[in-house]
Order: C-alpha cells, then structure tokens, then sequence
C-alpha cells in the first residue's frame, strides 16, 4: 500500500478523499449516540466511556470543551480499471433542508476539490450511494436555474433497491429521522432516475474485478459496503456503520439515526470483524482527522490499529 497525503493506493486501485465539510455535527455524543454506555449522563457517563477515549476521540472527533461531536462529510474518489468511480456524494450545494440544518442551503467547493484532483463532472463514470441519506446523495444533482440535473451527468448512479424504495415518499415509510431527510428524494434522487441513469441492484453488485457492493443493512434498510479487493489488500468502504471511532471500541452503539438497531450492530460487528481478520483499511463516510483506519481485535471489541496516511483534517 503506498500513501500520499491525499491519495492512498490499494494493489491496483487509487482512493483519493474529496472533502466537503468538516466541523460540528451540532450534537452531543449523548444525543449522536443514546445507546453509548453512559449517554444518558452526559459524555463521559458513569462508567466515564467517552473520557476514558478521550486520548484519540478528541480533538478530531469530539470536543470536550463544548461537548460536541464532530464530522467530515467528503467522498472517496476511486479509479479502477479505467474507470472513476465517486463512493457517496455528500450534501451538496443550495439544498433546502428545513429539518436538517447542518445541511441547509449550503455553499461549499466541492466541485473545486473534485476538479483539484483532477475531475470534471463530466468524467464520473459511476456513483456509489451506500444509502440515501441526506449527507451521502446532496451532489447527486446541481441547480440548473431552478431545475435540479445529475451533476455526473455520463454517470451510472448506483443505489440499493431496498433504499431507493424505503425512501421514496410515495410508499409512505415511516423514519427515524422524522422528517429528517425532507426533500432528498424528491431533489437528489428522483431527477437522476427520471434521467435513466440509476441502476437499483439488490443482494450483491460486482461493479469490476477490484471492487463488489454487498448489502449491509440496519443503519438504514438498503445500506451497502463497497469491497476492494486488489494485489492482496483490502478496503471496506462502508458508509454509516461507523460514524465516529467511539463504535470500533463500543460497537454495540448505534447512531441516532439507525432503523434497525439490533441488526445495525450485527452488521457493525461483522464487518469490524472481516476488517481486522483481513487487515482491511476501513473507509467511514464521516471521520476527520486522517480519514480511514486499520482495525484489530480487542477480545469482544476491537481497537485502532493504524490510521491512514491521509493529511490530517482539524
């Protein structure tokens, strides 16, 4: 595995990270994560969870000083076999998100970030939603006048059926979220499929030799994880299992915004568990500091092992 500060290569594969956003998520671990040991206490709880992490939790993932957790939202840019492959699209530009404002009417340089790796939108050959929440599909389109058009606009977007299906207001599920992802169908995914350019996969989708989706459900019904596999190595890239490194020592804690809570932690420990047999670097769609990390076994759980070589957002 050779690194850069902002490319790692993995056999044959380049992942580049593609930043958005990096700061606050507005939310306390007690609020971002009710079921961690002590939540309902404050941060550091009884059994005092989150302070006993403190060490490698803050400052990059948790501020103490105003007990907040923080997030990056970015992409992971892959080429493959020819192909430029962008594994979620984050929130996106000018979308009205009246119950998500983190989110709302946003104004960042990701496309700036994207062409300062060397992209055009025009060159994305395929998109990775591993779900569809708000802060994964928001690039999905860009605002043409006052019309939202796929921002890849020669992209094949690929989504989970399941998702696709769930999230769609037409069949009236009901959310975690609440109204949390208001608008995100109707402006960040349906004009891509009225474009014909998704393709709704279930079960398993090999997209090349180095690289095959599997469902990985519980955050949201149709999460999924992309593998690469390549010249003996091997990457999870795995959206929301992981939003913050608090879960790869406490795994049984969900986010906030998990359907299924008891099948979001099997999954959870399933795919930590394949990340520390193989010594696959595992791609979460939100850490900061250096992005990605090798995990190990720690009896029951399990702990950082190595974190990537990425440059260090902070």
């Amino acid at each position: 595995m050779r690194r850069n500060p902002e490319q790692i290569t993995i056999g044959d594969v380049t992942v580049t990270r593609i930043k958005e956003f990096y700061g606050s998520a507005g939310l306390s671990p007690g609020r971002f994560f009710p079921d961690s040991p002590g939540s309902t206490n404050g941060p550091a709880g009884p059994d005092g969870s989150w302070e006993r992490h403190r060490d490698w939790l803050a400052p990059d993932f948790w501020d103490p000083a105003t007990d907040e957790c923080r997030t990056a939202v970015q992409s992971w840019l892959l080429r493959s076999e020819g192909r430029t492959i962008l594994v979620d699209t984050g929130a996106g530009n000018h979308k009205d998100r009246p119950h998500a404002p983190v989110w709302n009417h946003l104004d960042t340089d990701y496309l700036d970030n994207l062409a300062a790796a060397g992209v055009r939108p025009e060159d994305v050959d395929l998109v990775v939603n591993t779900h569809l929440h708000v802060d994964h599909v928001g690039w999905n389109t860009r605002l043409d006048g006052r019309t939202w058009v796929p921002t890849f606009p020669n992209a094949r977007y690929l989504m989970t059926r399941r998702d696709f299906e769930f999230w769609d207001p037409a069949n009236g599920h009901r959310s975690v979220l609440g109204r949390g992802n208001q608008n995100v169908f109707e402006d960040s995914v349906a004009p891509v499929h009225r474009a014909g350019l998704t393709r709704l996969w279930e079960g398993t989708y090999r997209i090349d030799r180095n690289l095959r989706l599997d469902l990985a459900p519980g955050h949201t019904p149709g999460s999924s994880v992309l593998t690469l596999e390549s010249g003996g190595e091997q990457a999870l890239f795995v959206g929301d299992l992981v939003h913050s490194p608090f879960q790869i020592a406490e795994p049984d804690t969900n986010s906030c915004f998990c359907e299924d809570p008891a099948l979001s932690r099997a999954t959870r420990h399933r795919l930590l568990g394949q990340a520390a047999e193989h010594r696959a670097l595992l791609f979460p769609a939100h850490f900061g500091g250096r992005g990605a990390v090798e995990v190990a076994r720690n009896g029951s759980t399990f702990a950082i092992r190595e974190w990537a070589g990425f440059s260090r957002i902070s």
